[in-house]
């Protein structure tokens, strides 16, 4: 009789949390796999990879909600984009903002992305990154010296600068290395 019991909380938790399912390529395997419970899921679209690491880090979706791609990704947006024109043709654009939008924070298992979601329910839609209240708390032990005032780094904007994994979606502090100040003990 338990067994029936936790095979039928099991089914009705899966069920209810499809949605958070479609957005991995491979349940089962994501399922099995136990290292999904850090960081966020990688960038897996070439387009999305190449059209955004043009100019800066490709940040993986499962870093901001999908409301936050919602507003970021539309013509309008994209005119203005934190004061770069970064405009795309249509066809490009659809496909950028359907992959950032099925693959966003409240969309994903991955925990780091579980905890965005969570920490971004409710208020304004965040636009940029490293204005979440999440990313912030991380990071406020670091002296402002160590990154806006560090050649190496320049700005919190920079993920891949200190966090050596962050093109896998690993942010562990464990691979966090700061430019320049090799001996920081965070």
């Amino acid at each position: 009789m338990q067994r029936k019991w936790e095979a039928a909380l099991l089914a009705v938790t899966l069920a209810l949390n499809s949605a958070y399912a479609g957005a991995e390529e491979d349940f089962i395997f994501w399922l099995f796999n136990f290292s999904r419970t850090k960081g966020v899921k990688p960038v897996t679209d070439k387009q999305y990879q190449d059209e955004c690491s043009g100019c800066h880090f490709a940040y993986q979706p499962g870093l901001l909600p999908a409301k936050s791609w919602e507003a970021l990704l539309t013509p309008d947006a994209l005119r203005k984009h934190f004061g770069v024109n970064a405009e795309l043709d249509d066809a490009t654009l659809k496909v950028i903002h359907d992959y950032a939008v099925d693959n966003a924070a409240d969309k994903s298992w991955y925990k780091r992305s579980r905890k965005i979601a969570v920490a971004t329910t409710d208020g304004p839609t965040p636009l940029r990154i490293t204005e979440l209240r999440y990313i912030s708390r991380k990071h406020n032990d670091i002296p402002e010296k160590m990154v806006k005032g560090n050649k190496g780094v320049k700005s919190l904007s920079f993920c891949d600068k200190c966090h050596t994994q962050a093109a896998q979606g690993v942010y562990d502090v464990d691979t966090a290395s700061i430019p320049n100040y090799s001996n920081w003990d965070n």
